[in-house]
C-alpha cells in the first residue's frame, strides 16, 4: 500500500475509535504545556518506560495528551524513561523531588514492564517459566510503587496502569525481525506482563486500562504497523493519541 493510502487509512482508524472512546480535546483556550518544573495541584504525572516517554516519535507523548484532554485541561509533568524497568520506577521514588510531584498529582498514568520482558525474549531463554517468574516481578514492583504512592496522598488519587500491545517490536518491523515464531513469543511474553500489570492494579485499587484492543483489536489480529513509529517498537502520534483516548474513555466509564 502507497505510504499516503496507508496514513489515510490510519487516520480513519483512529478517528473512528475516537468517536466510540472519549470526547474531543475541550476547545476554547490552548491547553497549558507539560510543565518542565514541580507538578502542579490535580496534575497528570508519568511514570514508566520509554513509551510513555514518547521515544521515537517526536509527537506528544500519551500522558500529556491525556493532561489536555482534562475539562480544564491540566499541567503534566513527565517522569518516564527510556530503558527504566519496574524496578527502575520502584527506586525512582527515593527521590524527595519524585515524591513532591506525586503528591500534587491528580492522576497517576504507570507504563512500565516491557523492558523486564523484553531481556527475556532478547535471550531466548525458557519461555513461559521465565516469562512467569519476570512477570511475577513487575507485578510487584509496580503494586509497592503504587502503595508508596497512596502512602503520599492525604486524598484521593486515580491510578492508571497501563498494559501493553506488544513488549518488543510489533507489525511489519517485529515480523520481519521475529518470524511468526519470534511473534508468538513475543504474544506469550506480552501476556504474562499484562497479567501482571492487571493484578497490580486489582490488588491496589487502581485502574488497569489494556492498550491491546486498540492496536490490535479484540482477537489480536489487527496489524498495529500504522500506529507504531519506523522502529516497529514504540507509538507514533496516531498511536500516541489512541492510546490517550483510551485511557480517558476507561476512566469515563468506570465513574
Amino acid at each position: 500500500m502507497a505510504e499516503g493510502a496507508r496514513r489515510r487509512t490510519a487516520l480513519r482508524r483512529v478517528a473512528a475509535i475516537a468517536v466510540l472512546l472519549a470526547p474531543a480535546i475541550s476547545a476554547g483556550e490552548p491547553p497549558p504545556p507539560p510543565t518542565a518544573g514541580p507538578a502542579a495541584p490535580g496534575a497528570v504525572v508519568a511514570l514508566g518506560d520509554s513509551v510513555p516517554a514518547g521515544s521515537a516519535c517526536d509527537c506528544v507523548p500519551f500522558p500529556d495528551l491525556y493532561a489536555r484532554m482534562q475539562v480544564p485541561a491540566v499541567p503534566s509533568v513527565n517522569l518516564a524513561r527510556g530503558g527504566f524497568s519496574s524496578g527502575d520506577v520502584w527506586a525512582q521514588l527515593e527521590s524527595p523531588d519524585t515524591d513532591d510531584d506525586l503528591r500534587q498529582a491528580g492522576v497517576i498514568m504507570i507504563m512500565v514492564g516491557a523492558n523486564d520482558l523484553a531481556a527475556a525474549f532478547d535471550a531466548d531463554g525458557d519461555g513461559d517459566g521465565t516469562y512467569r517468574q519476570i512477570a511475577a516481578r513487575v507485578g510487584a514492583n509496580v503494586a509497592a510503587t503504587i502503595d508508596r504512592i497512596r502512602e503520599l496522598h492525604d486524598g484521593p488519587v486515580t491510578v492508571l496502569v497501563l498494559g501493553y500491545w506488544n513488549v518488543v517490536k510489533d507489525g511489519s518491523v517485529g515480523l520481519a525481525e521475529y518470524g511468526d515464531a519470534g511473534m508468538a513469543q513475543s504474544a506469550t511474553a506480552t501476556r504474562y506482563v499484562n497479567h501482571a500489570l492487571h493484578d497490580a492494579a486489582a490488588e491496589t485499587a487502581a485502574l488497569y486500562v489494556p492498550t491491546y484492543p486498540a492496536f490490535k483489536g479484540i482477537t489480536g489480529d489487527q496489524d498495529p504497523t500504522d500506529l507504531l513509529a519506523d522502529d516497529g517498537d514504540h507509538p507514533n502520534a496516531l498511536g500516541h493519541e489512541l492510546i490517550a483516548r483510551t485511557a480517558h474513555a476507561a476512566v469515563a466509564a468506570s465513574r
